[in-house]
């Protein structure tokens, strides 16, 4: 069985679609708060080695501040970070902007010298950066690029661009009529950064085989009247995100969007389903929704995050793949830039740079694991991995 990694390193990109980032995660929807949240005691992910000493004392220098715990992707981050950085500061800001920014301000009042920050909404998190920045702070976007500020120091992410290839590609390989195969598109929010990135992924993938027949789009006429074309604009992508419905990475409106697109879709229609499901909770979700329908045979679909609901979908194939992105490997690329800054060096796993409207941020390329059925059992021995395989359940390692 063949694990599925992708690694980039060395390549300098210029985003063309360089719009707000994440609202919620690539996860589900969040509860709000109006003050800093403690994290939970606990978590199942597995822990990398923690960094060679540099003399940063983390529980007092650094802050990481999180978008939720209430989702699986995030409570995991929280325990990487632990694990990484002994002693290090979380704070939650369950899905609010404004609670994101009075975290980053609670930081600032400790005189913290690094803040990293999973940003609710790329812009809005802007202010928060230039205070950051403002007070000497070095300020690193982990996952989710910060836009429309010169003042972001780093920026450590996935190739998300790669991640939506994967889908695309999982989806092309799975076709198993030569003309013809429905072809629902999803996608995460329209206001997360991300989401663009994910979707021109995928297009790389399809659109040839959309172009020549091999799907018919089923619920985007605007992805139909473009399907010629394989590098979409902002405005491109803006427009088939917005028709295809603003998610928010919401299982609950991935459900009512599959559930008002079945509602008119005509049988023939139905069958079998491609499905461009953007994450592992909505696609859980979306999933249930398009198995209930009796005139839907069979579902391909897709997602990211490798959840433990996902993990045991694709174990027991009610999902097709999922893209994991440890969280262990972004966070030591946290601590390797912390540790380098404090050195008074430059860090060695910045490989790659964001165009973020306001200037050009270094980044750093984490790898990203593909899982299917095929080879999940192989996937769960990896390092790092949060879980593992007991008599046909996926159970946290």
């Amino acid at each position: 069985m063949k694990i599925g990694k992708l690694a980039v390193a060395g390549v300098s990109l210029a985003l063309a679609f360089g719009f707000t980032a994440c609202s919620g995660n690539t996860g589900g929807g969040a509860a709000t708060s109006s003050a800093p949240v403690a994290p939970p005691a606990s978590s199942s992910e597995a822990a990398p080695p923690p960094p060679a000493a540099s003399g940063v004392d983390f529980a007092k220098e650094v802050g990481v501040v999180l978008p939720t715990n209430a989702e699986p992707r995030w409570v995991m981050a929280q325990t990487a970070f632990q694990a990484a950085m002994p002693g290090v500061q979380i704070l939650f800001s369950q899905g609010d902007s404004a609670t994101e920014k009075s975290n980053v301000e609670t930081l600032i009042a400790q005189k913290v010298k690094y803040i990293i920050i999973c940003a609710q909404d790329g812009s809005a998190a802007a202010a928060a950066v230039d205070e950051a920045k403002a007070a000497g702070i070095t300020v690193i976007a982990y996952d989710r690029l910060i836009m429309d500020t010169k003042n972001l120091d780093y920026y450590v992410t996935f190739d998300s661009v790669a991640v939506g290839e994967a889908w695309g590609d999982y989806l092309v390989k799975s076709a198993e009529q030569p003309q013809g195969n429905n072809l629902w598109l999803y996608a995460g929010s329209a206001d997360d950064n991300n989401a663009f990135l994910f979707f021109q992924g995928a297009w790389n993938k399809l659109q040839p085989k959309i172009a020549d027949g091999t799907f018919t789009i089923v619920n985007s006429a605007k992805a139909e009247a473009l399907k010629g074309t394989l590098q979409l604009t902002h405005q491109n992508l803006a427009d088939i995100i917005g028709e295809v419905g603003v998610m928010k990475w919401s299982p609950e409106t991935g459900k009512q969007l599959v559930q008002a697109n079945l509602a008119k879709a005509t049988k023939a229609q139905k069958g079998v389903v491609y499905a461009l499901t953007p994450n592992d909770d909505t696609a859980v979700a979306m999933s249930d929704t398009f198995r209930a329908d009796p005139d839907v045979t069979k579902l391909y679909n897709t997602g990211q995050d490798f959840t433990q609901a996902s993990a045991q979908y694709i174990l027991d194939g009610r999902q097709g793949m999922t893209v994991w992105k440890p969280d262990p490997a972004l966070v030591q690329n946290c601590a390797d830039i912390i540790n380098a800054v404090a050195a008074g060096k430059k860090p060695t796993v910045v490989v790659t740079e964001y165009d973020n409207r306001a200037a050009k941020i270094p980044a750093t390329k984490a790898d990203i694991t593909v899982v299917t059925k095929d080879n999940i059992a192989q996937v769960v021995t990896m390092p790092g991995s949060p879980f593992k395989i007991e008599n046909g359940k996926v159970v946290n390692a």
